[in-house]
């Protein structure tokens, strides 16, 4: 499930913080906690098997200036696209939610409000499929965040042109399968693959914080400026879609679009 949200704004060149994915984060789980505080907690805090939220959203597009720590933003209006994992039945209910709600993108520092406009139903090119494998390209709407574990518990992030990169996206591919559909995963990934494909200019790397100036920040390291071809039955390429492909989807890494089939 993919909804595009335009949120629009009274004030013209409003601030926000130039790590603004945990504030954002933070507003939606704000909208969903107001309808249902159940599923809120079930996104925020449990999430499926070992924890994957199997939600994410896209960086914002708006023109904008880099101001020191800020992000001084060029139109009053902004779009951010929104994936849920969840059954086709729900997109009418998750939709509904959104609709006229108030965004604050908001730290210490500064404080934008949105209010969301428009909020549209984003079809997936799958959706013609019955459950037949396929195999795709994949455009980023958001840095990727692939890492291996030290004996410390933590990550060590790796680059796309790591030979490790592809064997560990589809590790974490293959646990979001098996927390969502269990026993069905082996066929589901039976023959999928995950290969990174480079532009002639290296990936770029951009370091991300989370809860920024607070005593639990942390630093994330992410890349774009690649393609990725995955292949899989539908419903693995559609959890992809759905909830983001590499770590730290839920603060708004590995968001991701078929640009080709």
């Amino acid at each position: 499930m993919r909804l595009l949200l335009t949120l629009t704004s009274a004030r013209q060149k409003q601030l926000i913080p130039i790590n603004y994915q945990y504030p954002l984060a933070s507003a939606i789980y704000k909208i969903l906690q107001s309808a249902d505080a159940k599923y809120s907690a079930f996104l925020h805090e449990k999430g499926y098997g070992k924890g994957f939220k199997l939600f994410t959203f896209s960086d914002i597009k708006c023109p904008f200036k880099i101001d020191g720590d800020r992000l001084l933003l060029l139109s009053n209006k902004i779009e951010i696209t929104v994936c849920f994992h969840l059954p086709k039945a729900a997109e009418t209910f998750i939709k509904g939610l959104f609709i006229s709600q108030e965004i604050d993108i908001a730290d210490q520092k500064s404080k934008a409000h949105f209010t969301v406009a428009q909020v549209e139903s984003l079809t997936s090119p799958l959706d013609h499929l019955e459950n037949n494998e396929t195999e795709v390209i994949l455009k980023l709407l958001s840095p990727v965040i692939c890492g291996l574990k030290n004996e410390k518990g933590n990550y060590t992030f790796l680059s796309p042109e790591d030979d490790r990169y592809e064997e560990m996206l589809f590790v974490n591919w293959e646990e979001k399968c098996k927390a969502v559909l269990g026993e069905e995963t082996e066929e589901a990934m039976n023959n999928a693959f995950i290969q990174i494909l480079l532009y002639p200019n290296p990936p770029k790397s951009r370091l991300i914080t989370i809860k920024a100036g607070s005593v639990a920040e942390t630093k994330i390291r992410g890349f774009n400026n690649f393609k990725i071809k995955i292949k899989g039955k539908k419903e693995a390429v559609e959890l992809i879609l759905d909830s983001g492909i590499g770590l730290y989807n839920a603060q708004g890494m590995g968001c991701v679009e078929i640009t080709e089939p």
